[in-house]
Formats: structure tokens, sequence, C-alpha cells
């Protein structure tokens, strides 16, 4: 009886130093987290044939990859918001650009960079990680409250050409600001990286990380780049490295859908632009030539991450610094007719989550499970060994990180305007908008296993499948107003 008592004893504590992360017993672990603005997974170690990314590439190598990796809110503000919550939408104002701003008093010291802080880490953030860049709100950016008071022991933008923080977000060569419905959505500035934001971020964030390895607290360090959000504006060496043009979309996954859908207009486009009478979806070349503008300014901030990725390295801070790389959202290049984001489809919530920690097992290899950004959270705390807040929507990903063969441990939700709302599995996306009137929620379903394009809703032959999808989905609460009317008759 001894015998097994002991094997048991010994079977146990073997098992649970298996199953959680594990660092030097005398140092906890810093993190860079590095916040990408409006990226695809248009990446070459995600399988992108004209992707010219080798930073991030070779990054891919030494960390975990998520193939599958959703974001909750398809909008820069709101996605942020689910991310430092850790939670799914709650509120109406939590699926708005101004989510942060408009309701971080009531959780903005049970947030993410705040449980940090809360145990002793110095949390800093950089460039954009909410949704004002340096986290500063007022009519001109720059000159309100802070966005998500309290978490931050320093949060800024880097002195610059740019002279507020939303003409850096938007900004053009040199110091230039965005003249709305006016300045065209790309730009090649035949001049170095520093003419652009994103080389002014990489600098700073240099900078700071030789400022941390002088000094022996623990810290959490947010660096929000800019690009490839619009305009898709980068130095012309970044657009001549690729001359040879971008993969040509089939015309049945440029096609506007002509089921009830979510289509949009591609209002922020074609209305925060100018665009000389061209429209990408009657002009190809003009389509040409914006995705090779996207695509060019990928490069230029994969050129920035990576010099960012190097600082680490060589300031010693590496073998103790666990690396975050997540983007906010995608953009679809004219995928369903639509150019931008803002809406329910996958172009729109897929996006490139990248994780290293000290001793990862099988760094270099792809998780294909369907994860969420909401995620994050219980995965931090985790690695860090922090006190894990009970309302938290995600799951840890420790177990992906010790086994990128683990499968999905449940769907991803998303959630956009007027009650739209999706459900992602590892075959299937529901898309449900509530009917209007007491009518007939409208339903799109997507079959990824033959149909990778979705250009068919096959809601109307699998009605069974659509129901499963449909009590899954109704498992998370809608936010408060966003309930649809009790009396609406069930989908299909």
């Amino acid at each position: 009886m001894k015998r097994v008592l002991i094997f048991t004893l010994a079977f146990c504590f073997v098992s649970l130093a298996v199953c959680r992360p594990t660092f030097a017993a005398t140092t906890r672990p810093n993190v860079l987290f590095i916040a990408i603005d409006d990226l695809r997974n248009d990446l070459g170690a995600l399988g992108a044939a004209h992707a010219r990314t080798p930073q991030l590439d070779a990054f891919a190598k030494t960390a975990r990859l998520f193939s599958h990796h959703f974001v909750q809110v398809p909008t820069c503000g709101a996605s942020r918001c689910a991310l430092w919550r850790g939670r799914y939408p709650t509120l109406p104002a939590h699926v708005g650009n101004n989510g942060i701003r408009d309701t971080q008093a009531e959780w903005a010291g049970r947030s993410l960079p705040a449980l940090f802080r809360q145990n002793g880490y110095r949390t800093l953030a950089l460039g954009k990680l909410t949704h004002h860049p340096g986290g500063r709100t007022g009519k001109d950016w720059g000159e309100g409250p802070e966005e998500l008071p309290g978490v931050w022991d320093r949060s800024w933008i880097p002195d610059g050409p740019w002279k507020t923080p939303l003409a850096i977000m938007h900004g053009y060569a040199n110091g230039v600001a965005r003249q709305s419905g006016q300045s065209p959505p790309w730009e090649a500035h035949d001049g170095p990286d520093e003419s652009y934001p994103d080389a002014w971020i990489a600098a700073e964030a240099i900078k700071t990380l030789k400022e941390l390895a002088a000094q022996p607290q623990p810290w959490f360090f947010g660096v929000g780049f800019f690009k490839p959000h619009l305009p898709f504006a980068a130095p012309k060496r970044w657009h001549d490295l690729h001359a040879a043009g971008v993969t040509e979309l089939k015309p049945e996954a440029a096609a506007r859908p002509s089921w009830p859908s979510g289509w949009h207009g591609s209002g922020e486009f074609r209305g925060n632009y100018g665009h000389a009478g061209r429209d990408p979806q009657t002009d190809p070349d003009y389509a040409r030539l914006l995705r090779r503008a996207y695509a060019a300014s990928v490069s230029y901030m994969d050129a920035q991450v990576g010099r960012v990725l190097t600082a680490l390295r060589e300031t010693g801070l590496e073998d103790n610094t666990i690396v975050v790389v997540w983007s906010d959202h995608g953009f679809l290049l004219g995928e369903h007719a639509i150019w931008g984001k803002h809406a329910l489809y996958e172009h729109a919530l897929r996006s490139p989550l990248l994780i290293r920690h000290p001793g990862l097992a099988q760094p270099g290899k792809t998780s294909t499970a369907i994860v969420e950004t909401v995620d994050l959270f219980p995965t931090l705390a985790e690695l860090c060994r922090l006190p894990l807040p009970s309302e938290l929507d995600g799951h840890s990903l420790w177990p992906q990180l010790r086994d990128p063969l683990v499968p999905s441990r449940k769907p991803a939700h998303g959630f956009w305007t007027g009650g739209q709302r999706t459900l992602r599995t590892d075959r299937w996306r529901l898309i449900v908008q509530p009917g209007k009137e007491g009518n007939a929620p409208r339903v799109e379903l997507f079959d990824y296993l033959t149909d990778a394009y979705e250009t068919r809703n096959h809601a109307a032959e699998q009605p069974e499948t659509v129901r499963d999808l449909m009590a899954r989905l109704d498992a998370i609460p809608l936010p408060a107003s966003f309930t649809p009317r009790p009396n609406a008759p069930a989908a299909p």
C-alpha cells in the first residue's frame, strides 16, 4: 500500500510538472506583446505565396503559430477591448471602437495589464495598444483623458513629424496627415523606412528594451504597430519588392453575395479616402495596385517587427521573455466585394497569432486548433503564474503550447453591430442576423471542407447543422440591447 501511495504521489508530481509551464524559480518572465493593425493571415509562414515576411516567418520557427486564430469583433477598438477584458462583448459599446473609453470604469482594474501591474510588473504601452495611439482620447486624440487609466506605468507614442495620434495612425510620409475623403488609400514614397510611423515605433521600442534590460523589475511591454492599416502607405522599396504582384482572387471569391448577407459598402475605404474616380470592383488594375500596396505595407511592418525582436535578443532579454505577436482582425481585399473589415466573414475575423515562451515544446510547429483573442488573458496569466480572474471567457492555450496537435476546446464566437454574431468551428461558420419586425433571423452557413471561399450559403440544405450551431451560439449571451425579439421564429 505504501508503494502504491508513493507511486501515485510521484505520478501526480510528474504530471503537474508536464502540464504546467515552468521557469527559473528566481525570476518571473517578462512579456513583450506586439500588436499589429489590420493584418490578415498574409504571412509566408501561414502559406501566403506572395508574402514577403522573412522576420515574422523566422520568428514563427521559434514559436507556436496558431493558423486558426479569430478575433471577437472585426474592428480595432472593440477587438482590443475584448483582448484587455478577456471577455466577449457584454454591452453594446463593446462592439464599437470606443468600447474601451466608454466602459473602462467598470473593468480597468481587472484588465490584463492591471493584473500584471498589481503583481509587481512594470507595464508599458507604446503605439497603438488600445484604439487611440498612446492611449489618449479627446477631440484631437491626445488631449483628453487616458483611454484605459490606471493600468500602464507609461503609455505613449514616439516624438516624430506626425503632430497628433490620429495623424500618426493614418500617417503618410514625413508627417503628412490624412485628409478624410481626399487622401489616397495608398502611397509609395521614395525614402527611408523612417518616412513612415512604424520605423519610429520600432526605434522607440528598441530604446525602451535597452532601458528595461538595466533594471531588475519584470515587465509587460506592449508595442503597437500601425501597418498594414489604411492607408496602405510604405516606402517605395517595399512596393518594388512586390513588383510581380499578388495572387489574383477567383471570380467567385470576389463576387458580392446574392443571399441575405452581412455585405457592406466598404465605408471606411470609400468614405475616408479619395479614389480619383477609380473603383477596385470595376477596375482590375486598381484592385491589383491596392493588393500590392497592402502587401508592401505588410513587408514594411515585418521589417520593423524584426528590428524589435533582434533588439530583444541582443539585450539578453530573450531567454526570459514571453513574446506574443497578435493582430486585432483581418481585412478583406475584395473578397465578397468588400474592401475592409466590419463583417463576420473569415478574412475579417481571422488574424495571425504567434506565441513564444522560454522552454516552448516543439517550436516551429503550427497549431490548427480554433482559438480566440479572449484566450490570451488566461494564457499569459498561467504562463506568468498570476492569479486568474473568475469571469474570463477564454481558455488557456497552454495545452496547445505544450502539444500543437491538441484539438480545439471550443468554437470561436464573433460579434458585430445590430446583433450580428457568428460561430466558427473546425468545419463550419454560422452567421446570424436578427430578423426585423419579428421575422426569422437571416442565416448564413459556410462549409470550409468544401467551400474555402465562402461562395455558397448551405443553411437551407443543412437545417440540422444550423440548429446544432445555433444552440452553441445561444450558449453565449448577447450584449443586452442586442437581444432579438422573443417571439421571432427559430432559424432557418
